[in-house]
């Protein structure tokens, strides 16, 4: 890891744990400013732990990316948790009639930045 993206990620980080220090439900109730301020900061921790020994350039940046936009449009939506994606079981168009393994294939491919962690971890 260069020391132009480890500066990065430990800003990335910095940035989240301050995110969760300000974060507000959009609830406005107290308790759900608690329990997503706690979601916010667990889930840096296990992501940071999990990609803290990744030496692989592309993948960084491809961590990075996804940390990016899950900031953003957390903040946007003012939901920390990643928004879902919604697509019906045969709903790729086919690869010249393959069956459900090319559909399979086809979502992976077609899931978001944001998602790339998320089943992973969940």
């Amino acid at each position: 890891m260069t020391t132009a993206t480890r500066q990065e990620v430990l800003g990335l980080y910095r940035k989240i744990f301050r995110l969760a220090r300000k974060w507000q439900a959009a609830s406005g109730q107290r308790e759900d400013t608690i329990k997503e301020k706690q979601y916010i900061l667990s889930e840096a921790r296990t992501l940071f732990q999990k990609n803290k020994n990744l030496t692989d350039t592309d993948l960084i940046k491809q961590c990075i990316d996804e940390c990016t936009a899950r900031i953003e449009i957390g903040l946007h939506y003012q939901i920390p948790y990643p928004r879902p994606i919604h697509l019906p079981p045969m709903g790729l168009a086919p690869l010249r009639g393959r069956g459900l393994k090319s559909q399979e294939k086809l979502r992976k491919l077609s899931k978001p930045v944001y998602l790339k962690s998320h089943d992973e971890v969940s």
